[in-house]
């Protein structure tokens, strides 16, 4: 962070001096900008654990006690799609601000997967399934644009900024199969489904772009940006919203597979430490209250990509 804030305000004193330098021979203007995006993730890092499962992709024997293969998942919620709209002020020929809001929804990731897993307390019932996330979320991005100058219709920029969640959520989608093996057949037992609700806490980002515009009027220009931008978000609160068992809604019911309905089940505080005093069965197991949130150490996810934007920009 250190090393992204100075950065920017090298960006700042470089653009306040040529500003200065220079005469305000282009009038001061209002424009706006209409683009989407996709990026490509970059700075992948190992995924949090999923409700107690590690981000790992396990196969299992025929026994289903026998682990036979291991790979941990990797990635970062940087790749998606993203859309949004800017507003931007020139002061001078060269210097202007933006401000833009945008919604971004990131490509399904691969967190979990298990394949074969016996299931604890049981002697022929078998298990295969996965957990998938995905992020939506809009944000603010205030920056600081340079322009490079004016030739045959095209004029390039380069930009930094910052980037400001304002809304958003990880939703991780646990879709699982339970099977009983007999010497003669295979039958489905059940199938369940879960949607886990991860909300963040506050944070900031980075994003350095350099992009051009190209008039088709007097008021009217097409432009292109390549965007890098990079930061992390750790969770705050997360929910179970919801859990089916063979479609049927079983969220505040016991079922064969998800014994335990409780208020603790369902809702679970990110904290950065446990003590004897959280509420958590690993360090107060004596003084546990299942009618409160459990208490689970703070996750990180990445949201780190470079993309390419196209989009409209008119000009007042």
């Amino acid at each position: 962070m250190k090393k992204h804030l100075f950065l920017i305000g090298l960006m700042i004193c470089s653009m306040a001096t040529m500003a200065q330098s220079e005469g305000t021979d282009k009038p001061e203007s209002w424009y706006f900008k209409l683009g989407g995006s996709y990026f490509i993730q970059t700075a992948a890092t190992e995924f949090p654990i999923v409700n107690g499962q590690a981000p790992n992709t396990d196969v299992y024997a025929a026994n289903g006690t026998t682990l036979i293969s291991r790979e941990t998942n990797h990635g970062s919620f940087g790749e998606g799609f993203r859309s949004g709209l800017t507003a931007g002020y020139r002061i001078s020929t060269r210097l202007g601000v933006e401000m833009g809001i945008n919604y971004y929804s990131s490509a399904d990731k691969l967190m979990v997967e298990t394949t074969n897993r016996l299931v604890p307390g049981t002697t022929n019932v078998f298990v295969t399934g996965d957990a998938v996330g995905k992020i939506r979320a809009w944000d603010l991005s205030p920056s600081l644009v340079l322009f490079l100058g004016e030739s045959k219709g095209f004029e390039p920029y380069t930009k930094v900024g910052v980037i400001v969640p304002i809304h958003g959520d990880l939703t991780i989608e646990t879709n699982r199969e339970y099977y009983a093996v007999t010497p003669t057949a295979t039958t489905v037992v059940a199938k369940t489904y879960a949607e886990d609700v991860v909300k963040p806490n506050p944070t900031l980002g980075f994003m350095a772009a350099i992009g051009s515009s190209y008039k088709l009027g007097k008021k009217i220009a097409l432009f292109a940006e390549i965007e890098y931008r990079n930061f992390t978000v750790h969770g705050d609160t997360k929910e179970t919203t919801v859990f089916t068992e063979n479609g049927v809604d079983k969220l505040h019911t016991a079922s064969t597979f998800r014994p335990d309905p409780s208020y603790s089940a369902i809702h679970t505080n990110y904290v950065d430490k446990l003590t004897t005093k959280s509420n958590t069965r690993v360090t107060n197991p004596t003084g546990f209250d299942n009618t409160k949130a459990t208490d689970d150490i703070s996750s990180y996810v990445g949201i780190s990509g470079v993309g390419l934007t196209f989009g409209l920009r008119y000009s007042l």
